[in-house]
């Protein structure tokens, strides 16, 4: 069963993707979530707090979300990295991706303020590439190239809107990754 606060939830999430995170503020927050800035502050405490549960929420659902499509049985025919890219410039995943690509920004501006609300997301998308990646190429080295290809890529879609030269990008580094060898030594179980 649903509460007020996972509703309130839902509705600082939708408000947050159409608006961003950028000059945040509880009175035009709390109006986009139907309720008042007292209500929020009642249920999350502080503005702090409810950035933690509501970016939390968030990343849960794109963790899952991926997580599912990258669970797939073998013989898919695209490469998890192809796949991961065509679920996440679908019109549904992509403001998703765009609002954590800010809070990105935002933390590299503000750490103190935002980089928390990120570290834990990293570290599950490095164990998460490291999953998927077959055993000649998983090493530490290749997931974290691999997502900041992927990171540089979608920030280059989100910044001149070239889905098709961003997407054919991405298909001759996944063709140079899958023909490089892997380096001695790098590999993980």
């Amino acid at each position: 069963m649903q509460t007020r606060k996972d509703e309130l939830i839902q509705a600082l999430i939708g408000y947050l993707l159409e608006h961003g995170l950028a000059d945040l503020s509880l009175r035009p927050l709390a109006a986009g979530a139907g309720t008042s800035a007292r209500l929020l502050v009642y249920h999350f405490g502080s503005k702090e707090g409810l950035l933690t549960e509501v970016l939390g929420a968030m990343h849960a659902h794109v963790r899952d979300s991926a997580a599912r499509l990258l669970d797939t049985p073998p013989g898919q025919p695209q490469p998890p990295l192809r796949r991961f890219w065509d679920w996440a410039i679908a019109d549904a995943n992509s403001p998703y991706l765009k609002l954590l690509y800010e809070l990105q920004v935002l933390a590299a501006r503000d750490p103190a303020t935002y980089a928390p609300h990120l570290q834990h997301d990293a570290a599950q998308s490095l164990a998460a590439a490291l999953a998927v990646m077959s055993a000649p190429q998983r090493s530490t080295a290749m997931a974290t190239l691999c997502l900041a290809v992927f990171d540089g890529l979608f920030l280059e879609l989100m910044s001149t809107g070239d889905r098709e030269r961003t997407t054919a990008a991405l298909d001759r580094f996944i063709e140079l990754a899958s023909s490089a060898s892997p380096s001695p030594g790098t590999a993980q179980p």
